[in-house]
């Protein structure tokens, strides 16, 4: 229908006009523009473009928080790493359609203010305003640091208007194409089409499990871990540095970070010298006797659990006084990291008897701290912190029996 009557008006032009020509002094005639030219039309793409993405990752956001909520009662969360980057993701592509849909907004209306059709107008004007309330409650809800709203009422009132908001676009654009030419159903049934796909895969992306990429086992398999109770819950090694980084606990919680820097926990391993001289002695009549350190692993459970965790205690060489995992001791991630306690045997023996698993951090944990990739970690953790409390905090922790799992010895063959 617009092709048709663009060729209509161009005939029109074409033929010698039947009217008089304007008479000296009357107003000009208004040169015919059009409600979207060609460069709005490429403006145009773009938002449809980042809106149709920023789509689908809404949609698995939602999917997620409804999850979340579904089990509340329970010590699970649905915001897992690939939730994160998703997260992100939201963040990033709501910011970029920030100028693309202003700048559209702004020269459409400066097009077709004037056009006859003012159901067209004033539907116009309304998509236009709720588009900028989508925007500007997305920023409200950002925690950026110097700039966030607190209150939760507030922010509960910018959350649901951030979310029902994008729906009455939707409604409104409808109604806008509907005062106006014809809407071409099928390129939004491929949009949708597409958004579904993302979705899906996003979905399938979601039960990825990061840890998987760089994993190694031990060669004698579960009796690496004997005569320890402890184990790990893949069965597999800890990479040292997701055991090691107490400077990333630092940032939030500086008041326990210098109450575990002056404990005996810190102390624990081989930077205590009266344990270093005892397990080194057990090492070397261990050496003698079986011709390995297998039986130092006792000790290990509970004294040495980075250096053991990540496979580099059963080294007979193994430097008790210069490796970096020898001087870790019992840090934060170690406590906080154990998920169930019961080990290698059932009931509380002490002894270890509790498995640890590779704790899952937000995206850019270990980043260099003056870096914008660890600035944006941050902002991850202050946005959705509840993946971290239920990450690091379990109720186990708050129990007795969490602490008798190694302030409680017991002797095996």
């Amino acid at each position: 229908r617009p092709v048709f009557q663009d060729r209509l008006r161009a005939m029109a032009e074409s033929l010698p006009s039947s009217n008089p020509a304007p008479e000296p002094g009357s107003p000009p005639r208004r040169r015919y523009v059009r409600a979207v030219g060609p460069r709005l039309r490429i403006l145009l793409a773009t938002v449809f473009g980042l809106f149709a993405l920023l789509g689908a990752n809404s949609v698995y956001l939602s999917a997620i928080t409804l999850l979340n909520w579904l089990a509340r009662d329970s010590n699970v969360s649905y915001e897992n790493y690939f939730y994160q980057f998703m997260f992100l993701a939201h963040l990033v592509l709501g910011l970029l359609l920030i100028v693309p849909v202003v700048l559209f907004g702004i020269f459409h209306i400066k097009n077709a203010w004037n056009r006859p059709n003012r159901r067209a107008v004033a539907v116009g004007y309304s998509l236009f305003a709720t588009s900028l309330v989508v925007l500007i409650t997305g920023l409200l809800l950002m925690r950026v640091a110097g700039f966030e709203i607190k209150d939760p009422t507030t922010r509960r009132v910018l959350y649901w208007v951030h979310f029902a908001a994008p729906v009455g676009c939707v409604w409104l654009y409808i109604l806008h194409r509907l005062s106006g030419p014809r809407i071409k159903w099928q390129i939004g049934l491929g949009w949708a089409v597409a958004v579904g796909v993302v979705v899906l895969a996003m979905i399938g992306l979601h039960r990825h499990d990061p840890r998987l990429w760089n994993v190694q086992a031990p060669k004698e398999g579960e009796k690496y871990f004997h005569p320890s109770s402890a184990r790990t819950a893949s069965g597999n090694f800890i990479p040292a540095a997701a055991l090691m980084n107490n400077e990333y606990c630092l940032e939030c919680h500086p008041d326990v970070y210098k109450s575990w820097f002056h404990s005996s926990h810190r102390f624990s391993s081989f930077n205590n010298p009266f344990y270093m001289f005892a397990v080194r002695e057990t090492r070397e009549v261990a050496l003698k006797r079986d011709g390995s350190v297998q039986a130092s692993r006792w000790c290990a459970g509970c004294h040495d659990p980075v250096p053991f965790f990540s496979g580099a205690f059963d080294d007979p060489k193994f430097d008790m006084t210069n490796h970096p995992t020898a001087l870790a001791g019992i840090s934060c991630t170690v406590c906080h990291a154990i998920t169930s306690l019961e080990g290698g045997h059932k009931g509380l023996i002490g002894n270890g008897n509790y498995t640890i698993e590779e704790p899952v951090h937000y995206p850019f944990a270990f980043a260099p701290t003056n870096s914008l990739a660890y600035f944006i970690n941050l902002q991850l953790v202050k946005a959705k912190p509840d993946f971290h409390k239920k990450t690091f905090l379990k109720p186990l922790h708050k129990t007795a029996e969490f602490c008798s799992t190694c302030h409680k010895v017991g002797l095996p063959y």
